[in-house]
């Protein structure tokens, strides 16, 4: 097992937008050596370059990939500190093979994230965006918004994001059913089966993490199920969705709309579909960007590596 050391080069590859650099947490990496890049690394070789004689890095964005030829490459690394909770940029075994040690930030985002799932149902249901545009143009439209209360909730995925906005849903008055993989109760949530729950349900909200078994985990067997009239909210990841079956179920009305902020495709390309539909309304992954979120996350992420560097590492998901 590779062994820390007490003042490590500390490589933060890819702050980009800056938001560490910003950060009250920024002085604590000061009795370390930093090397600090606040763009993005743009490809596999420009990573390895960057991150090539550090021991520690401190990943700010997904969009870095660290792979099987990242971790053979930089023998030197011993940690690396996820901000975020998603590891599908990291490949967990890889970095268990070559004795590095990942971790994460669980949690931190999940009351953002989840308010943020909340507001684009309500948009969505609303038609805030249509209503909002119309005004603006002298209009004066009515009757366009459905109300949520009395109406079902289908919650895939009860983790610390899927579990709050379980608790708003049922909040504004709506039945909360859910399915996930590790079943547990919780109070006025109703567990059910998957094809239950996308018959049943007038909402169907992901919370789950993208793996191997979660890509494309809803696709055109699942939209036939869900009723014509149901709304599909995204926060967590684009490609847990089929999205060439959304596209369809949108523009053919199998389902009435959805709220997304994640993409199978980031940033969204220019011109893309689901850019010219009226029935969905999007946001550019930023559900969990409050600053509140962000100061939490980026502490956490921070305090991992003191933990590790005392011996003690906590929040790991590979290594040890």
């Amino acid at each position: 097992m590779k062994r820390a050391i007490l003042r490590p080069t500390i490589c933060i590859p890819d702050d980009a937008p800056p938001v560490l650099r910003a950060s009250a947490v920024w002085a604590e990496l000061a009795a370390h050596h930093i090397d600090y890049h606040d763009s993005l690394p743009g490809s596999e070789e420009r990573l390895i370059e960057r991150i090539a004689n550090a021991e520690v890095v401190l990943n700010i964005r997904a969009s870095s990939k660290f792979g099987e030829r990242v971790f053979a490459a930089c023998r030197r690394l011993r940690l690396l500190s996820l901000w975020g909770t998603g590891t599908d940029h990291v490949d967990l075994a890889a970095a268990a093979r070559h004795g590095v040690t990942v971790c994460n930030t669980p949690g931190v985002s999940a009351i953002s994230i989840a308010e943020h799932a909340v507001a684009l149902l309500l948009a969505v249901a609303r038609h805030i965006p249509q209503l909002d545009a119309a005004t603006r143009a002298g209009g004066w439209p009515r009757g366009q918004s459905i109300e949520l209360r009395g109406k079902t909730c289908g919650v895939i995925g009860l983790g610390a994001v899927g579990g709050q906005f379980a608790r708003l849903a049922g909040g504004i008055g709506m039945r909360v059913q859910a399915w996930t993989m590790h079943p547990k109760p919780m109070p006025g949530v109703e567990l059910v089966e998957l094809d239950e729950l996308y018959r049943a349900c007038d909402v169907v909200s992901l919370h789950l993490r993208l793996s191997p078994e979660t890509t494309g985990f809803l696709g055109p067997a699942q939209f036939a199920l869900m009723k014509p009239s149901a709304i599909l909210i995204n926060t967590a990841r684009g490609a847990i969705v089929d999205e060439a079956a959304l596209v369809d179920a949108l523009a053919n009305g199998r389902i009435a709309g959805a709220g997304l902020d994640v993409f199978a495709v980031e940033p969204l390309p220019p011109a893309h579909p689901l850019t010219r539909m009226a029935n969905v309304v999007l946001s550019p992954h930023c559900a969990g960007i409050t600053p509140e979120a962000m100061e939490a996350g980026l502490r956490l992420a921070v305090e991992n590596i003191r933990a590790w560097l005392d011996g003690l590492p906590q929040n790991v998901v590979a290594g040890c």
